[in-house]
């Protein structure tokens, strides 16, 4: 066990010295999401290499529960985006053949000590790598699926989108225009659904909104202090540019008990964990 942690600890201070050539190995492996990296993080906010260093630290540490919230996180994000799954899939396989390139020229510097290991070591980081996939598909189908139901009902009778992520904390998506008559549906809709289940934590996501008119911001805050009435904190994501200007001209500004972040992954790191 004791040896197991000093080459756990020593591999992941070779990959924090090497980490620019792992990056650029990675670009390598990962052909067709290469050009694909910055329309990602434009569109979801999603940093491929930031997050590929950030999984392979999980890895080399062995640190399950972590690989698989993040997992968890990943799914969502890339299911709310609609971004294609084949580009996650050979993302990660590059993530795992450039890991073991590193472990590879690792092995050289320190002979025996990894061979002596090889193949636990190999069994327990592919294990890990599989793991974080399996979740990752999981977490993304079952999200998108709640969305492709909830988006379905939303064009047909004007439902909210109330999606539940856990037991406490459930996520309302918003996409489209907001109109008066929809913010009027939204209040009606919002108030009584998490009044149900006694939900603790809506977040609501407005990234798929682009604009808003004054008038329905206000509305849409005061549906906000309505939440924060029955016991339900709002946390507000994806604030566009556009709707902050509005609403800094108007000289609006959320309640201290309404809670914004930049994006809605930054939310589920947050509240998956809590």
């Amino acid at each position: 066990m004791e040896d197991t942690f000093q080459n756990s600890f020593k591999l992941k201070a070779f990959f924090e010295k090497n980490n620019k050539i792992f990056e650029e190995k990675l670009l390598e492996e990962a052909v067709n999401v290469k050009d694909k990296i910055h329309e990602i993080l434009s569109i979801g906010n999603i940093d491929l290499v930031n997050n590929a260093h950030k999984l392979v630290i999980y890895i080399i540490d062995g640190q399950e529960k972590e690989l698989q919230l993040f997992a968890k996180q990943e799914g969502i994000a890339w299911a709310t985006h609609s971004i294609n799954l084949s580009l996650k899939l050979e993302w990660v396989q590059a993530i795992r053949r450039t890991l073991w390139n590193l472990i590879n020229q690792y092995d050289e510097l320190v002979d025996e000590q990894l061979n002596l290991n090889f193949f636990r070591l190999e069994k327990e980081i592919n294990n890990q790598v599989d793991t974080f996939l399996n979740t990752f598909f999981i977490s993304y189908s079952t999200y998108k699926d709640s969305l492709i139901v909830t988006h379905r009902k939303l064009v047909e009778n004007l439902s909210v989108p109330i999606i539940p992520i856990n037991a406490s904390v459930c996520i309302l998506h918003l996409i489209g225009s907001v109109d008066a008559f929809r913010t009027s549906i939204l209040e009606e809709k919002v108030l009584t659904e998490i009044g149900i289940p006694r939900i603790q934590t809506l977040i609501m996501d407005l990234s798929g909104i682009a604009d808003m008119d004054p008038q329905v911001i206000d509305h849409l805050m005061k549906i906000i202090d309505g939440i924060s009435m029955m016991g339900c904190a709002t946390v507000i994501t994806g604030l566009r540019a556009e709707v902050v200007r509005k609403m800094i001209h108007k000289g609006l500004s959320f309640g201290p008990q309404t809670k914004t972040l930049g994006t809605l992954q930054q939310a589920l790191k947050e509240y998956l964990v809590s």
